[in-house]
């Protein structure tokens, strides 16, 4: 099985810190032993924080972290001075983060943006000390208020790669070829099924020092939507990418029923996906004849572009680029 330091989903247990009590104390004096009420307020708890970081690819940083937990704030003290905040605790995670509660699935936060910092949980506010409750008729307030407990529980953060172009084809469809003759990316190549377990990234150069970036994703097989095979691991993945190529050899027995298949498992899964820019892309086309192609493409469905080209000859490679470049700077609808 392939190796990799991809993760792309970590189950945590997180809790924002406890605020601090307010102080119930009284002033003295020399001459006054309750001079009067001078508590002070309790310190907010440590909130978490998730923070985008373009530097980092991946949840594996977080993969022995099990146990996220914010400071407590410190308690309020005499001559009305306020506890010590709880330090925050930051997360730092790469973009196309999404957190959600474990228990009700619902989604919580979405990191899109290099830097970008949203409190995730926050820390429970600090009491208030007995200065506060002090009336012309109760100058010395016996009470003070405790601080607000965190927010705990246990949640789960997501990756949803960030892609301009995500590769889509069945096991062996020679994504990762094409990835790595087009990019600097060199992802495991071999020939068996499901060879690619984890996406894999690249910059694709295109001309005048433009670039956009191109994702091998794991293979799709029919049932991918129910969660066969890889499933959802594959499937949540491609929903951040605009642009579509699916990839289908030459030497598929029906290349117009491999694309309805994985057309259909795309539907299935979610069918907003089917408002994408979609391109197909014939790899492995050094097998075909003229004749052979002729017949391939006129199977193939009209209205969506399609390309033949060979990862291993670099024949179609520049038509191919500009398909997805034209495609990239195209309105979605």
């Amino acid at each position: 099985m392939e190796k990799s330091n991809f993760i792309d989903y970590i189950r945590i247990f997180a809790k924002s810190g406890h605020g601090g009590a307010g102080s119930k104390h009284f002033m003295r004096t020399k001459f006054n032993a309750k001079a009067g009420p001078d508590g002070g307020d309790g310190g907010r708890g440590g909130h978490i924080i998730l923070k985008g970081n373009t530097q980092i690819w991946t949840l594996l940083h977080l993969r022995y972290f099990k146990n996220v937990i914010a400071e407590n704030g410190e308690g309020g003290s005499r001559n009305n001075s306020t506890g010590r905040f709880g330090k925050d605790t930051i997360i730092e995670v790469p973009l196309g983060t999404i957190a959600r509660d474990e228990e009700t699935g619902e989604q919580e936060i979405e990191i899109l943006e290099d830097g970008q910092e949203v409190i995730w949980l926050k820390g429970g506010r600090g009491g208030l000390g007995n200065a506060n409750f002090a009336t012309p008729t109760n100058q010395v307030p016996e009470y003070a208020q405790p601080g607000e407990p965190g927010v705990e529980g246990w949640k789960v953060l997501e990756l949803k790669v960030l892609a301009d172009v995500g590769l889509v084809g069945f096991p062996n469809a020679g994504k990762s070829t094409l990835l790595s003759v087009i990019s600097a990316a060199k992802p495991k190549i071999a020939d068996y099924a499901f060879t690619t377990l984890t996406p894999q990234l690249g910059m694709v150069a295109y001309r005048d020092g433009k670039s956009f970036c191109m994702a091998d994703l794991p293979g799709i097989i029919e049932g991918a939507a129910e969660g066969k095979g890889l499933g959802h691991r594959f499937l949540r993945h491609i929903e951040r990418n605009p642009v579509l190529l699916f990839l289908i050899p030459a030497d598929s027995p029906d290349q117009a029923a491999e694309f309805d298949v994985l057309q259909g498992e795309l539907e299935k899964y979610n069918p907003e996906m089917l408002q994408k820019h979609f391109i197909i892309g014939i790899s492995k086309s050094d097998m075909l004849d003229e004749e052979l192609r002729a017949a391939v493409e006129k199977d193939l469905p009209g209205g969506i572009p399609h390309v033949f080209f060979s990862s291993v000859t670099g024949e179609g490679l520049t038509t191919l680029k500009d398909l997805l470049w034209d495609a990239l700077n195209k309105p979605v609808g």
